[in-house]
Protein backbone atom coordinates (compact mmCIF):
# COMPACT_ATOMS: atom_id res chain seq x y z
CA UNK A 1 0.00 0.00 0.00
CA UNK A 2 1.47 3.33 -1.03
CA UNK A 3 1.91 6.02 1.57
CA UNK A 4 0.16 9.14 0.31
CA UNK A 5 1.69 12.28 1.80
CA UNK A 6 -1.56 14.24 1.93
CA UNK A 7 -0.40 17.39 3.66
CA UNK A 8 2.78 19.38 3.91
CA UNK A 9 2.87 18.59 7.64
CA UNK A 10 2.89 14.86 6.87
CA UNK A 11 5.72 15.37 4.40
CA UNK A 12 7.70 17.41 6.92
CA UNK A 13 7.08 14.74 9.57
CA UNK A 14 8.38 11.95 7.32
CA UNK A 15 11.37 14.01 6.24
CA UNK A 16 11.98 14.84 9.89
CA UNK A 17 12.02 11.17 10.84
CA UNK A 18 14.72 10.41 8.26
CA UNK A 19 16.64 13.51 9.35
CA UNK A 20 16.37 12.50 13.01
CA UNK A 21 17.62 9.03 12.14
CA UNK A 22 20.57 10.54 10.29
CA UNK A 23 21.31 12.96 13.15
CA UNK A 24 21.20 10.23 15.76
CA UNK A 25 23.47 8.02 13.68
CA UNK A 26 25.87 10.95 13.17
CA UNK A 27 26.13 11.49 16.90
CA UNK A 28 26.84 7.81 17.60
CA UNK A 29 29.44 7.52 14.83
CA UNK A 30 31.16 10.81 15.68
CA UNK A 31 31.37 10.17 19.44
CA UNK A 32 31.39 6.37 19.83
CA UNK A 33 33.39 6.53 23.08
CA UNK A 34 30.66 8.64 24.69
CA UNK A 35 27.81 6.31 23.73
CA UNK A 36 26.43 3.89 26.28
CA UNK A 37 24.88 0.67 24.95
CA UNK A 38 26.37 1.23 21.49
CA UNK A 39 25.11 -2.07 20.08
CA UNK A 40 21.55 -1.40 21.23
CA UNK A 41 21.63 2.03 19.62
CA UNK A 42 22.64 0.59 16.24
CA UNK A 43 19.96 -2.11 16.53
CA UNK A 44 17.44 0.66 17.29
CA UNK A 45 18.47 2.65 14.21
CA UNK A 46 18.22 -0.48 12.08
CA UNK A 47 14.64 -1.10 13.29
CA UNK A 48 13.78 2.57 12.68
CA UNK A 49 15.19 2.33 9.16
CA UNK A 50 13.12 -0.79 8.46
CA UNK A 51 9.92 0.81 9.80
CA UNK A 52 10.35 3.83 7.54
CA UNK A 53 11.17 1.70 4.51
CA UNK A 54 8.16 -0.56 5.01
CA UNK A 55 5.78 2.42 5.12
CA UNK A 56 6.66 3.27 1.53
CA UNK A 57 9.94 2.26 -0.06
CA UNK A 58 9.58 4.65 -3.00
CA UNK A 59 8.98 7.70 -0.80
CA UNK A 60 11.90 6.63 1.42
CA UNK A 61 14.20 6.29 -1.59
CA UNK A 62 13.01 9.67 -2.86
CA UNK A 63 13.96 11.36 0.40
CA UNK A 64 17.25 9.46 0.68
CA UNK A 65 18.44 10.22 -2.84
CA UNK A 66 17.58 13.86 -2.29
CA UNK A 67 19.60 13.67 0.92
CA UNK A 68 22.55 11.94 -0.78
CA UNK A 69 22.83 14.49 -3.57
CA UNK A 70 22.53 17.63 -1.44
CA UNK A 71 25.12 19.37 0.69
CA UNK A 72 28.16 17.32 1.74
CA UNK A 73 27.77 18.60 5.31
CA UNK A 74 27.34 15.55 7.56
CA UNK A 75 28.39 13.34 4.67
CA UNK A 76 29.53 10.31 6.68
CA UNK A 77 26.22 9.60 8.43
CA UNK A 78 24.18 10.33 5.28
CA UNK A 79 26.43 7.98 3.31
CA UNK A 80 26.11 5.23 5.94
CA UNK A 81 22.33 5.55 5.96
CA UNK A 82 22.06 5.35 2.16
CA UNK A 83 24.36 2.31 2.13
CA UNK A 84 22.33 0.59 4.85
CA UNK A 85 19.05 1.11 2.96
CA UNK A 86 20.56 -0.19 -0.29
CA UNK A 87 22.00 -3.21 1.54
CA UNK A 88 18.56 -3.93 3.01
CA UNK A 89 17.04 -3.93 -0.48
CA UNK A 90 19.83 -6.06 -1.96
CA UNK A 91 19.51 -8.55 0.90
CA UNK A 92 15.95 -9.14 -0.30
CA UNK A 93 17.11 -9.52 -3.90
CA UNK A 94 19.73 -12.12 -2.91
CA UNK A 95 17.33 -13.81 -0.45
CA UNK A 96 19.88 -13.53 2.36
CA UNK A 97 19.01 -15.27 5.64
CA UNK A 98 17.72 -12.81 8.23
CA UNK A 99 20.85 -13.05 10.36
CA UNK A 100 23.07 -12.22 7.37
CA UNK A 101 20.83 -9.31 6.40
CA UNK A 102 21.14 -7.93 9.92
CA UNK A 103 24.94 -8.25 9.96
CA UNK A 104 25.22 -6.62 6.53
CA UNK A 105 22.98 -3.63 7.29
CA UNK A 106 24.58 -2.99 10.68
CA UNK A 107 28.02 -3.22 9.10
CA UNK A 108 26.88 -0.62 6.55
CA UNK A 109 25.76 1.70 9.35
CA UNK A 110 29.11 1.40 11.18
CA UNK A 111 31.75 0.61 8.53
CA UNK A 112 33.39 4.04 8.78
CA UNK A 113 33.19 4.51 12.55
CA UNK A 114 37.00 4.81 12.70
CA UNK A 115 37.06 7.73 10.23
CA UNK A 116 33.71 9.53 10.61
CA UNK A 117 35.20 12.92 11.43
CA UNK A 118 37.86 12.55 8.72
CA UNK A 119 35.22 11.52 6.16
CA UNK A 120 33.16 14.61 6.94
CA UNK A 121 36.27 16.82 6.65
CA UNK A 122 37.27 15.29 3.33
CA UNK A 123 33.80 15.80 1.84
CA UNK A 124 34.46 19.56 2.00
CA UNK A 125 38.16 19.31 1.07
CA UNK A 126 39.21 20.23 -2.47
CA UNK A 127 42.71 18.76 -2.31
CA UNK A 128 43.71 15.10 -2.45
CA UNK A 129 44.15 13.26 0.86
CA UNK A 130 47.36 14.02 2.72
CA UNK A 131 49.72 11.19 3.61
CA UNK A 132 48.26 11.09 7.14
CA UNK A 133 44.70 11.08 5.85
CA UNK A 134 45.45 8.29 3.39
CA UNK A 135 46.99 6.22 6.19
CA UNK A 136 43.80 6.67 8.25
CA UNK A 137 41.68 5.68 5.25
CA UNK A 138 43.75 2.55 4.70
CA UNK A 139 43.56 1.57 8.36
CA UNK A 140 39.89 2.31 9.04
CA UNK A 141 38.36 -1.12 8.22
CA UNK A 142 40.54 -2.99 10.70
CA UNK A 143 40.50 -0.19 13.27
CA UNK A 144 36.73 0.12 12.91
CA UNK A 145 36.19 -3.59 13.60
CA UNK A 146 38.42 -3.30 16.67
CA UNK A 147 36.48 -0.25 17.90
CA UNK A 148 33.15 -2.04 17.44
CA UNK A 149 34.39 -5.11 19.31
CA UNK A 150 35.54 -2.76 22.08
CA UNK A 151 32.03 -1.26 22.20
CA UNK A 152 30.52 -4.67 22.86
CA UNK A 153 29.63 -5.88 19.37
CA UNK A 154 29.78 -9.68 19.52
CA UNK A 155 28.32 -10.48 16.08
CA UNK A 156 31.39 -11.98 14.38
CA UNK A 157 29.90 -11.62 10.89
CA UNK A 158 29.17 -7.92 11.43
CA UNK A 159 32.77 -7.39 12.54
CA UNK A 160 34.18 -9.43 9.64
CA UNK A 161 32.17 -7.45 7.07
CA UNK A 162 33.45 -4.16 8.48
CA UNK A 163 37.01 -5.51 8.49
CA UNK A 164 36.78 -6.72 4.86
CA UNK A 165 34.60 -4.03 3.27
CA UNK A 166 37.46 -2.57 1.21
CA UNK A 167 38.82 -5.92 0.00
CA UNK A 168 37.89 -6.57 -3.64
CA UNK A 169 37.13 -10.26 -4.08
CA UNK A 170 38.35 -11.43 -7.48
CA UNK A 171 37.68 -15.10 -6.85
CA UNK A 172 36.28 -17.05 -9.83
CA UNK A 173 33.81 -18.68 -7.44
CA UNK A 174 30.21 -17.49 -7.87
CA UNK A 175 29.20 -14.78 -5.42
CA UNK A 176 26.56 -16.99 -3.80
CA UNK A 177 29.21 -19.69 -3.15
CA UNK A 178 31.64 -17.41 -1.31
CA UNK A 179 31.88 -17.70 2.49
CA UNK A 180 29.39 -15.33 4.13
CA UNK A 181 31.96 -12.75 5.34
CA UNK A 182 33.51 -12.36 1.88
CA UNK A 183 30.14 -12.34 0.10
CA UNK A 184 28.59 -9.71 2.36
CA UNK A 185 31.77 -7.60 2.42
CA UNK A 186 31.79 -7.53 -1.38
CA UNK A 187 28.14 -6.46 -1.47
CA UNK A 188 28.99 -3.64 0.93
CA UNK A 189 32.07 -2.67 -1.11
CA UNK A 190 29.97 -2.21 -4.27
CA UNK A 191 27.14 -0.40 -2.46
CA UNK A 192 29.73 1.86 -0.79
CA UNK A 193 31.17 2.77 -4.20
CA UNK A 194 27.75 3.43 -5.71
CA UNK A 195 26.67 5.70 -2.85
CA UNK A 196 30.01 7.54 -2.99
CA UNK A 197 29.69 8.08 -6.75
CA UNK A 198 26.27 9.73 -6.52
CA UNK A 199 27.26 12.03 -3.63
CA UNK A 200 28.86 15.43 -4.29
CA UNK A 201 32.09 16.66 -2.69
CA UNK A 202 33.69 20.07 -2.73
CA UNK A 203 36.29 18.63 -5.11
CA UNK A 204 33.77 17.24 -7.61
CA UNK A 205 30.11 16.82 -8.45
CA UNK A 206 28.47 13.47 -7.89
CA UNK A 207 27.69 11.25 -10.85
CA UNK A 208 24.13 10.53 -11.86
CA UNK A 209 22.70 7.34 -10.34
CA UNK A 210 22.34 5.91 -13.86
CA UNK A 211 26.01 6.49 -14.73
CA UNK A 212 27.06 5.09 -11.36
CA UNK A 213 24.99 1.94 -11.87
CA UNK A 214 26.37 1.38 -15.39
CA UNK A 215 29.92 1.80 -14.05
CA UNK A 216 29.31 -0.96 -11.51
CA UNK A 217 27.63 -3.33 -13.97
CA UNK A 218 30.49 -2.90 -16.43
CA UNK A 219 33.07 -3.16 -13.62
CA UNK A 220 36.23 -5.19 -13.46
CA UNK A 221 34.83 -8.19 -11.57
CA UNK A 222 31.95 -10.52 -12.18
CA UNK A 223 30.88 -10.12 -8.56
CA UNK A 224 30.69 -6.34 -8.89
CA UNK A 225 28.55 -6.70 -12.01
CA UNK A 226 26.15 -9.08 -10.28
CA UNK A 227 25.75 -6.74 -7.31
CA UNK A 228 25.34 -3.75 -9.64
CA UNK A 229 22.57 -5.60 -11.47
CA UNK A 230 20.86 -6.37 -8.15
CA UNK A 231 21.04 -2.68 -7.23
CA UNK A 232 19.40 -1.72 -10.51
CA UNK A 233 16.70 -4.35 -10.06
CA UNK A 234 15.86 -2.90 -6.65
CA UNK A 235 16.10 0.86 -7.28
CA UNK A 236 16.20 1.24 -11.09
CA UNK A 237 18.70 3.07 -13.25
CA UNK A 238 17.04 6.31 -12.20
CA UNK A 239 15.82 5.86 -8.60
CA UNK A 240 13.06 7.87 -6.93
CA UNK A 241 14.32 11.33 -6.01
CA UNK A 242 16.65 11.70 -9.01
CA UNK A 243 16.21 14.06 -11.97
CA UNK A 244 15.88 13.00 -15.61
CA UNK A 245 15.50 14.67 -18.99
CA UNK A 246 12.70 13.29 -21.14
CA UNK A 247 12.93 12.66 -24.86
CA UNK A 248 10.92 15.83 -25.55
CA UNK A 249 13.41 17.95 -23.56
CA UNK A 250 11.33 18.41 -20.42
CA UNK A 251 12.85 17.81 -16.98
CA UNK A 252 11.22 15.47 -14.48
CA UNK A 253 11.89 13.92 -11.11
CA UNK A 254 11.40 10.18 -10.57
CA UNK A 255 8.73 9.36 -7.99
CA UNK A 256 8.13 5.62 -8.23
CA UNK A 257 9.72 2.48 -9.57
CA UNK A 258 7.76 0.26 -11.95
CA UNK A 259 8.15 -3.31 -13.17
CA UNK A 260 10.34 -1.93 -15.99
CA UNK A 261 13.60 -0.70 -14.44
CA UNK A 262 14.15 1.90 -17.17
CA UNK A 263 10.56 3.20 -17.20
CA UNK A 264 9.81 4.71 -13.77
CA UNK A 265 6.91 7.02 -13.06
CA UNK A 266 7.98 10.65 -13.02
CA UNK A 267 6.56 14.09 -12.33
CA UNK A 268 7.49 16.74 -14.90
CA UNK A 269 8.76 19.90 -13.20
CA UNK A 270 10.29 21.98 -16.05
CA UNK A 271 9.47 22.49 -19.70
CA UNK A 272 11.98 22.18 -22.55
CA UNK A 273 12.95 25.84 -22.02
CA UNK A 274 13.87 25.11 -18.36
CA UNK A 275 10.84 27.02 -17.03
CA UNK A 276 9.01 25.66 -14.00
CA UNK A 277 5.71 23.93 -14.76
CA UNK A 278 2.93 24.81 -12.32
CA UNK A 279 1.46 22.54 -11.24
CA UNK A 280 3.90 19.70 -11.99
CA UNK A 281 2.54 16.92 -14.20
CA UNK A 282 2.41 13.17 -13.55
CA UNK A 283 3.97 11.32 -16.49
CA UNK A 284 4.43 7.66 -17.43
CA UNK A 285 7.68 7.00 -19.31
CA UNK A 286 6.43 3.82 -20.96
CA UNK A 287 4.74 5.44 -23.97
CA UNK A 288 6.28 5.92 -27.41
CA UNK A 289 8.40 9.07 -27.47
CA UNK A 290 7.71 9.62 -23.77
CA UNK A 291 10.76 7.92 -22.34
CA UNK A 292 13.84 9.08 -20.47
CA UNK A 293 16.62 10.48 -22.64
CA UNK A 294 19.20 10.87 -19.87
CA UNK A 295 19.74 11.13 -16.15
CA UNK A 296 20.53 14.57 -14.72
CA UNK A 297 22.57 15.68 -11.74
CA UNK A 298 20.58 17.50 -9.05
CA UNK A 299 22.90 20.48 -9.58
CA UNK A 300 21.60 20.81 -13.15
CA UNK A 301 18.21 21.87 -11.78
CA UNK A 302 18.61 25.38 -10.41
CA UNK A 303 14.95 26.01 -9.69
CA UNK A 304 13.52 25.08 -6.30
CA UNK A 305 10.89 22.37 -6.57
CA UNK A 306 8.10 21.56 -4.12
CA UNK A 307 8.91 18.01 -3.03
CA UNK A 308 5.76 17.61 -0.95
CA UNK A 309 3.59 18.45 -3.96
CA UNK A 310 5.65 16.18 -6.24
CA UNK A 311 5.28 13.20 -3.87
CA UNK A 312 1.56 13.90 -3.55
CA UNK A 313 1.16 13.92 -7.35
CA UNK A 314 3.45 10.91 -7.75
CA UNK A 315 1.41 8.88 -5.28
CA UNK A 316 -1.49 8.90 -7.75
CA UNK A 317 0.40 6.45 -9.95
CA UNK A 318 0.55 3.96 -7.06
CA UNK A 319 -3.16 3.95 -6.27
CA UNK A 320 -5.12 1.20 -8.06
CA UNK A 321 -7.84 2.51 -10.35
Amino acid sequence: MALIVKTEDEYEDLLGQWSDLESGLAMVLTHPDSVQEFSQRIHQYDRWLQDLLRQDTDVSLYLLFQLATKSPVGYSASHALVCAVLCDLIATDFALPRSQRDSLVRAALTMNVAMTVLQDEMASQRSRPTREQQAAINEHPIKGAEMLAGKGITDALWLDVVRLHHVEDRSPVALIMLPAPRRLAHILLVVDRYAAMISPRESREGQSAADSARHLIQGHTEHGGAIGQALVRRVGFCPPGTFVQLEDGRVAIVTRRTQQINQPDVVVVMDAQAKLIRPPLLHATSGAGAGIASALLASAVRERVNHHLILQIGAASAVPA
